[in-house]
């Protein structure tokens, strides 16, 4: 006999959600607003072993308090000082360390990989892509590394008068992702304007000297609600959504 599906958590159906696609597999938006990193995580696992082969994908999106997150495999000897007054969870990502706090986007894609077709190494370019897409929106041109999950930014040309030049190289997206029964959790975050001291305290996901940056010191002043939802969009439509009507007709409910 096969045992009765657990209930999604009531907890993550109060978020505000959003239909950002239409089609086959729509995806559902959620403003989770400024929370605990342990309480998203607790809800993403969950969410995750609560859902059925119906279960509709989401994508949420979160503001966390300062905590530093240790992946599954991590070396906590990337923690340089141990002393900082911020808290360091470990957790069932891949990856490295990294930092989160106010300021920064943090999108947790709760995607069924099965029903889309999608292999784990194709869903982390369709992820990186749609970061890139989005910082294009504001004239940052970013890139990839190769061996290194995650967004850079790109190199300029000689001469190019550019505030980015100064900052060439430096990350400004992390991603990191778990998957458990054929679906997707945790997810993206990039920096819009955040303090970056933090991450002064840490090697960014296990890279010694790599240099973190934001979108503000980049020169660009973006609300981060605006730069979230134009995020999500690209998400929804890498991952085969078709998020830009839905969005622009339903808009957010919260």
């Amino acid at each position: 006999m096969s045992a009765t599906p657990l209930a999604i958590p009531q907890a993550i159906h109060d978020a505000p959600a959003t239909v950002l696609s239409s089609g086959d597999f729509p995806v559902a938006l959620r403003w989770r607003g400024l929370e605990p990193y342990s309480q998203s995580f607790d809800a993403m696992r969950a969410f995750t072993d609560a859902r059925t082969p119906e279960t509709q994908d989401e994508i949420w999106l979160v503001e966390h308090p300062p905590v530093f997150t240790l992946g599954l495999a991590g070396d906590p000897a990337h923690l340089l000082l141990a002393e900082s007054g911020i808290p360091l969870v470990k957790v069932d990502r891949g990856g490295q360390i990294t930092y989160h706090g106010p300021g920064q986007i943090v999108a947790y894609l709760l995607i069924d990989l099965r029903r889309r077709k999608l292999m784990v190494r194709e869903l982390v370019r369709r992820i990186e892509e749609a970061v890139i897409e989005t910082l294009a929106t504001y004239n940052l041109a970013t890139d990839r590394k190769a061996g290194a999950p995650g967004i850079y930014v790109a190199r300029h040309p000689q001469g190019a008068n550019d505030r980015t030049q100064a900052h060439e190289g430096a990350k400004i997206a992390a991603l990191g992702l778990k998957i458990r029964n054929g679906c997707s959790y945790h997810g993206v975050s990039l920096n819009v304007r955040m303090d970056l001291q933090p991450f002064l305290a840490i090697n960014p996901c296990g890279y010694a000297g790599l240099e973190t940056v934001d979108m503000a010191t980049l020169g660009v002043a973006a609300d981060w609600r605006d730069v979230a939802l134009v995020l999500a969009e690209r998400l929804a439509l890498q991952i085969g959504g078709l998020p830009a009507i839905a969005a622009a007709t339903t808009g957010s409910t919260e």
